[in-house]
C-alpha cells in the first residue's frame, strides 16, 4: 500500500510540474522568452572570457539567475492592478525618487552619486526610475489619449518626467538622463502629442541642453564630448578609452580571438571592460560576427516587444511596449555608438551584457510585466 501512495504522489508531482511548465509557455511571447533567456546566456560566457572565474564572473550567474526568476515572477502578475489602480504606480515612482535623494547620502564612485552603496551591495535607482516612468506613462495616457492635444496633459508627463531628470543631471549622471528623455518624447510621439506641443518641447530641449552645458556639466563631461569629436588629441588622457576601445574591436576581425583571448581585456589595457565598454570585449573575443549576432539578438527583442505591443488591446499594453522597446534600443545604440566612437562616452550599460544588476532586474522586470500584458490581454 505505502508503494502504491508513493507511486501514485510521484504521479500527481509530475503532472503538476508539467501543468506548471505548461502555463508558463503556453499563453506568453515564447520567442521573446528564448531571446533573453538565450542573450542572458552568452552574457555569463562572455563574462568568463573577460574575468575568467572571477568575482565578475559569480555574480553575473547571480544576476541572469535572479533576472530570469523576475522576469518569470512578473509573467503570472496581473498587469490589471497596474493599469485600473492608480496607487501601486505612484507609490513605487515616488519610491523610486525617495531613492534617486538617497544617492546625495551615499558614497560617490568616480565623482558621480548615481548608486546607493552599503558595504558590499550597490544598486543603482535611475534604472528603477526609467521603468516606473515607462509604468506611469503607460497609465497616465491610457486614461488620457483622447484628451491628448490638451497641453495641460502633456505638461503633467512633463513634470513626472522632470523630477527624476533634474535628481539625475545633479548627480550627474548625463547618460541616464539622456535615456530618460528619449523613452519620454518616444512615448509623447506614439500617443499622438500635437505638433505644436512637440516643436515646442524641442525648443525647450535645445535651451535646457545648452543650459546645462554651461551650468551643469563637470569639467570630465566636457572632456568626454569634446573627446569624441578628437580622441587623439589627448591620446593618454580623456581620449585613452576610446582608442583602447577601437584597438580592441578592430582586433577581433571577423571571428574573433576567442572565448578570453582578447589581449586588450585580458592584460587590462580596455578600461570598463565588463560594463561601459563591455561590447568592445564581446567584439575582441567573437569579432564582427559574434557582435553582429549579439546586435541582431537585441533587435529581434525589440520586434517582440513591439509585436507584443500591437497584438494587444489595452491601450497601456500599447504604450508599455512601446517605452520598454526604447529603454532597451536606446541602451544598445547608444552602448555600441559609444564602443566605436560615433557617440561620445555616458557611462550606461549595454542590454545584458553589462555587469550589474541594477538595470538587468529592471529590464526583466518590465520584460514580465509585458509578458504579462501578454498573458492577460
Amino acid at each position: 500500500m505505502a508503494l502504491k501512495k508513493s507511486f501514485r504522489n510521484s504521479i500527481r508531482q509530475g503532472l503538476t510540474k508539467k501543468h506548471l511548465i505548461r502555463a508558463l509557455f503556453k499563453e506568453i511571447d515564447l520567442p521573446l522568452f528564448a531571446a533573453v533567456a538565450a542573450v542572458s546566456l552568452f552574457s555569463v560566457l562572455n563574462m568568463y572570457g573577460i574575468n575568467g572565474f572571477g568575482p565578475l564572473f559569480k555574480k553575473q550567474i547571480i544576476f541572469v539567475a535572479i533576472g530570469m526568476a523576475v522576469m518569470i515572477s512578473f509573467s503570472f502578475f496581473n498587469y490589471r492592478y497596474l493599469k485600473n489602480y492608480s496607487f501601486p504606480v505612484l507609490f513605487f515612482y515616488f519610491v523610486s525618487i525617495i531613492l534617486l535623494l538617497l544617492t546625495f547620502y551615499s558614497r560617490s564612485v568616480r565623482g558621480v552619486n548615481a548608486w546607493i552603496v552599503l558595504g558590499q551591495f550597490t544598486f543603482e535607482p535611475a534604472e528603477l526610475a526609467k521603468l516606473m516612468l515607462i509604468v506611469l506613462m503607460a497609465k497616465y495616457f491610457s486614461q488620457r489619449h483622447v484628451h491628448i492635444n490638451q497641453f495641460r496633459h502633456v505638461l503633467v508627463a512633463g513634470i513626472y518626467y522632470g523630477i527624476p531628470v533634474l535628481i539625475i543631471l545633479a548627480q550627474p549622471d548625463l547618460g541616464s538622463a539622456i535615456i530618460f528623455s528619449l523613452i519620454w518624447i518616444s512615448i509623447l510621439a506614439a500617443v499622438g502629442i500635437n505638433k505644436k506641443h512637440f516643436f515646442l518641447l524641442v525648443i525647450l530641449a535645445v535651451i535646457v541642453s545648452y543650459s546645462s552645458w554651461i551650468f551643469v556639466l563637470k569639467p570630465y563631461q566636457k572632456d568626454r564630448l569634446l573627446t569624441f569629436v578628437n580622441p587623439g588629441g589627448d591620446p593618454r588622457g580623456s581620449g585613452y578609452n576610446l582608442i583602447q576601445s577601437k584597438i580592441a574591436i578592430g582586433s577581433g576581425y571577423w571571428f574573433g580571438n576567442g572565448l578570453g583571448k582578447g589581449s586588450q581585456t585580458t592584460l587590462g589595457f580596455l578600461p570598463e571592460s565588463h560594463n561601459d565598454f563591455v561590447f568592445a570585449a564581446t567584439a575582441e573575443q567573437f569579432g564582427f560576427v559574434g557582435a553582429g549576432l549579439v546586435v541582431a539578438a537585441i533587435l529581434f527583442i525589440v520586434y517582440r516587444i513591439l509585436s507584443v505591443g500591437r497584438a494587444v488591446v489595452s491601450n497601456f499594453g500599447k504604450i508599455f511596449s512601446i517605452g520598454m522597446a526604447v529603454f532597451i534600443f536606446a541602451h544598445a545604440l547608444i552602448g555600441a555608438s559609444v564602443n566605436i566612437g560615433l557617440m561620445p562616452v555616458t557611462g550606461i550599460p549595454f542590454p545584458f551584457l553589462s555587469y550589474g544588476g541594477s538595470y538587468l532586474i529592471s529590464i526583466m522586470s518590465g520584460l514580465g510585466i509585458l509578458q504579462s500584458i501578454k498573458r492577460y490581454g
